[in-house]
């Protein structure tokens, strides 16, 4: 799996989307529960705007000296005797991973979740390389089982199965006979899994914080499998994006209690570790660790009113407030990284000319700024892809969706049009619109509705009941006009 994650186009991907009542269903229940364990999770901290608040700060402050942690960082490792590599992008990255692995003669590996190494295609690279390879997070496991589907969420990636699913996958591969409950298919899973983890040689895993200060990786898992993938092999691999470090332990203690609540509503993960190489002293961990700092594409947002993007720390949690997203699910983005934060992220990692669609995939409603524990200002960032694409890269210039917004634009624009607009609006939509019964959600003007639209307007219609407008005597404006002072 790389970043991009299907060869559909966006109408394609949403039309799968909107039939797939499963994953819908899936979706809305979990954040609807996200929501209610979120919320209580942050009332418990007390002065949440004030943690947001630090939150932030905190984060724009290791972006503004970026490479001063991260040479710190890299120091810091050296001394515990890990090494480190800066990779400018996913091929340096898989190169020199492969070359560790190769040193190491390693035949099996076991990877804890990382989203990192899923963008760089490291899955498939190493089995390219006849080695075996294991997704040790549970969500992650069942998706490699499933013939690696494409996961839905930062936090949740299998978000879109359902338990019968699950029993589905785990009878066709592995050859399960139980039920459909999920601490049995759990059972299998761990089954399997634990006879892997004691054969592994080599460990991968992603990093939540990297501290500056102190040349360690801070991980935050609820199923301990990544302890796992640390103590059990000799050699550890973290692969990180470069802009997850913190100064010190004091800033990582702030952010993982950020974290849990707004990932999934606890007061802190069932496993919150910090890892280096193997002490002299110590009985498990890696006696060979790497670390791999991967560019590909951020340092690009740095010093650019794109540069906020790079303060999320991966909790999901606009992504479980998103309507949109709601709507559509993870895989109608066509993108490793979905909702709101991979509008946002993607196409810095990955370019306009293969995302041009996703900052359009938005309603702009700014429900994930009021959400984002690190404030990040998600709709101005995905406004901000809009303006590149149409005023500097000059995308969508003459196309039938661009005369229409222009059309649009130049009719609300001037007073003398949009009045004249509003005064046909109930005639014009009426030739459109098709006449039922009076229903609730349909209400207006006896049910009439909008049947078809034209160019862009066909995606609202489809979807929506757009009851026809009043007459031109009986709008908001005219009784407003009219209304006693």
């Amino acid at each position: 799996m790389s970043l991009k994650t299907s060869t559909l186009t966006m109408e394609k991907r949403l039309e799968k989307s909107k039939a797939d009542q499963v994953m819908q269903a899936s979706v809305a229940k979990a954040q609807d529960m996200q929501w209610e364990k979120r919320e209580g999770a942050r009332q418990k901290l007390g002065n949440w705007e004030g943690w947001r608040d630090l939150g932030e700060q905190i984060r724009q402050q290791v972006l503004n000296h970026l490479p001063d942690y991260l040479d710190e960082f890299a120091n810091n490792v050296a001394e515990r005797g890990g090494h480190v590599c800066f990779a400018k992008d996913a091929k340096e990255a898989r190169a020199y991973i492969e070359k560790v692995v190769s040193d190491k003669k390693a035949k099996r590996i076991v990877k804890s979740k990382s989203m990192v190494t899923a963008e760089i295609d490291l899955d498939q690279m190493i089995e390219k390389m006849g080695l075996q390879v294991m997704e040790t997070d549970l969500a992650e496991f069942i998706l490699q089982e499933n013939d690696w589907d494409e996961p839905s969420h930062i936090v949740f990636p299998a978000i879109h199965l359902n338990r019968d699913n699950v029993q589905d996958i785990f009878k066709r591969k592995l050859g399960y006979t139980g039920d459909n409950e999920p601490v049995n298919e759990a059972r299998k899973a761990r089954e399997v899994m634990r006879k892997y983890f004691l054969q592994a040689d080599v460990g991968i895993t992603g990093c939540n914080f990297a501290i500056a200060d102190q040349g360690l990786i801070n991980l935050n898992t609820n199923e301990g499998n990544a302890d796992l993938t640390i103590g059990i092999p000799k050699t550890h691999i973290v692969v990180m994006g470069m802009e997850r470090i913190v100064p010190s332990i004091k800033e990582a203690e702030v952010l993982d209690n950020m974290l849990a609540r707004s990932a999934v509503g606890q007061d802190i993960t069932t496993y919150c570790s910090f890892v280096g190489p193997k002490n002299n002293d110590e009985n498990d961990g890696p006696e060979d660790f790497h670390v791999v700092i991967i560019d590909n594409g951020r340092s690009e947002a740095l010093g650019t009113p794109l540069q906020p993007v790079l303060q999320c720390i991966r909790c999901g949690s606009c992504l479980n407030v998103c309507p949109v997203y709601r709507h559509i699910g993870g895989e109608g983005y066509g993108s490793l990284y979905p909702g709101p934060i991979g509008i946002s992220l993607t196409p810095v990692l990955g370019g306009y000319e293969e995302f041009h669609d996703l900052p359009y995939a938005c309603s702009l409603c700014a429900a994930c700024d009021a959400t984002c524990p690190v404030k990040i200002p998600l709709h101005e960032i995905i406004t901000e892809h809009r303006k590149i694409m149409t005023n500097d890269l000059k995308m969508g210039r003459g196309s039938f969706n661009d005369m229409q917004m222009r059309v649009i634009g130049a009719g609300t624009g001037s007073p003398f049009l949009f009045n004249g607009a509003m005064t046909f609006a109930h005639t014009g939509m009426k030739m459109l619109s098709h006449k039922k019964p009076i229903v609730v959600k349909n209400l207006y003007n006896n049910g009439g509705f909008m049947k078809m639209g034209p160019g862009m307007v066909k995606g609202w219609t489809d979807v929506r009941d757009l009851p026809i407008a009043p007459k031109a005597s009986h709008t908001f404006r005219r009784w407003f006009k009219k209304r006693d002072k």
